[in-house]
């Protein structure tokens, strides 16, 4: 494959709860070793129907407010048509409209382009399936 694109899975353990899994690190460590300083782009999707990647400020509550706020949007009740799993799993077929399985993050210099307070994470209201994939690719110059 060429240096231009490189792409690798990651394997997450989001357990029985749901989560906001912050994924930085892991994209930061993936392009120190894919990017080699070079310019492009970090894509980040996972291939879940009840997933999605955020970009969002974590550790001061943010992460637990997206999660409240998607309670008040999509209530794990029986009002889904979607019906089997835990009760109220529809709505975790719904999430992915709200929050995309998918983000793209500028890449300078081999980082990522993200503001002070951004972390890209995983968000995950299925307590059903506690193992999830995240595929990021990096596609990039070559240095100048």
């Amino acid at each position: 494959m060429s240096d231009a694109f490189t792409t690798r899975t990651l394997r997450i353990t989001t357990g029985n709860r749901e989560t906001v899994h912050d994924l930085t690190g892991a994209c930061a460590s993936f392009l120190r070793e894919v990017a080699t300083g070079r310019d492009g782009l970090l894509n980040v999707f996972t291939p879940h129907a009840t997933t999605g990647v955020a970009i969002l400020e974590t550790g001061a509550g943010s992460d637990d407010d997206l999660l409240a706020a998607l309670h008040t949007l999509l209530p794990a009740d029986d009002r889904w048509q979607h019906r089997h799993g835990s009760p109220g799993h529809g709505r975790d077929h719904v999430l992915p409209a709200l929050v995309p399985p998918h983000a793209t993050i500028p890449v300078v210099s081999g980082e990522m382009a993200l503001g002070t307070w951004q972390s890209v994470c995983l968000v995950d209201t299925n307590k059903d399936n506690p193992e999830r994939q995240v595929r990021l690719s990096f596609f990039g110059g070559g240095l100048d």
